[in-house]
């Protein structure tokens, strides 16, 4: 059985006696492997690693750049986004080079992503420093000024992806004449949602900090599984950090990484015990289940 997504092929094989075989990853035409060209085996089509989802991260978990996000001193945390319980008395210790924040709708995940952005310089509608706005919005600075940096390497190198506003900034790209070229060439308006995801994520993606907000939004689960590839071979360059805000169960699953929960107060939990994980697993093992308590009248 092999399921494919872009030009990434995992097979699943029954050996001898019907026992499953160790999962392989290849491109499955011989051909070229544009998301882990490093990992590729030229004239092949597999990879030689026998499990490519197990953790060679480990050695490299810890965050290249970014290491501790707190509020300064002094601050008067009233009014938005303070109210946020969340951000109320902010103080994260980053130990990995991928941090997932997770939480409920309204939680502060957005809200934080906005303010790492303003803080690191990155425009906090999207984009990189080239992107961000000569004048500001004072709504989506508040946060970023609040915020002290503490830095293992200081760069000003990654990019603020977001969902939402995406197809604006490549109207922005496409309104200053740009070629596309560091985004794989081609025109991201032209392009489906979940294509411009990925050709963003292949070939702007390479060093420095990168804030991303719902990546999964456009993207089938198939696809889900090439960006979890496209993750591991930019974190193993050491190069690359990743703080993203995801709904997603199966990204959430990157070996190595830190999931933190903005439900409440701040804290770091295994991925099984998100709601996201949980409610998704039960769900789809039993869905009528959850059909029963939906849909039964209440009289």
């Amino acid at each position: 059985m092999s399921t494919e997504f872009c030009s990434l092929t995992v097979s699943h094989g029954l050996g001898a006696g019907g026992r499953k075989t160790t999962p392989q990853v290849g491109t499955g035409t011989g051909g070229r492997f544009d998301a882990a060209p490093a990992a590729f085996v030229a004239g092949g089509g597999d990879l030689v690693s026998t499990n490519p989802w197990r953790s060679p991260l480990a050695r490299h978990s810890g965050p290249p750049f970014l290491r501790r996000v707190t509020l300064k001193e002094g601050i008067a945390s009233s009014g938005f986004p303070f109210l946020i319980s969340a951000l109320q008395s902010l103080d994260i210790t980053l130990a990995s080079a991928v941090t997932f924040l997770v939480g409920e709708n309204g939680s502060g995940k957005s809200t934080l992503l906005e303010g790492l952005a303003s803080a690191i310089g990155f425009g906090a509608q999207g984009g990189s420093r080239d992107h961000a706005p000569a004048h500001p919005d004072e709504t989506d600075t508040t946060l970023g000024a609040s915020l002290r940096l503490e830095w293992h390497r200081k760069t000003a190198d990654g990019f603020f992806f977001r969902a939402e506003t995406l197809y604006s900034f490549a109207s922005l790209l496409q309104s200053l004449g740009s070629d596309f070229g560091a985004y794989g060439g081609r025109n991201l308006r032209h392009q489906s949602h979940g294509e411009s995801f990925l050709a963003i994520f292949q070939h702007r993606f390479r060093q420095g900090i990168f804030l991303l907000d719902e990546p999964e939004a456009a993207l089938s689960p198939t696809r889900q599984l090439a960006f979890l590839r496209i993750l591991k071979d930019l974190v193993r360059t050491r190069e690359a950090q990743f703080i993203i805000a995801t709904h997603s169960p199966i990204l959430i699953t990157f070996p190595g990484s830190t999931v933190l929960s903005m439900d409440a107060a701040l804290a770091a939990v295994p991925y099984q015990s998100t709601d996201q994980y949980r409610i998704t697993r039960d769900f789809l093992s039993a869905p009528e289940r959850y059909h029963r308590q939906l849909f039964t009248d209440d009289d």
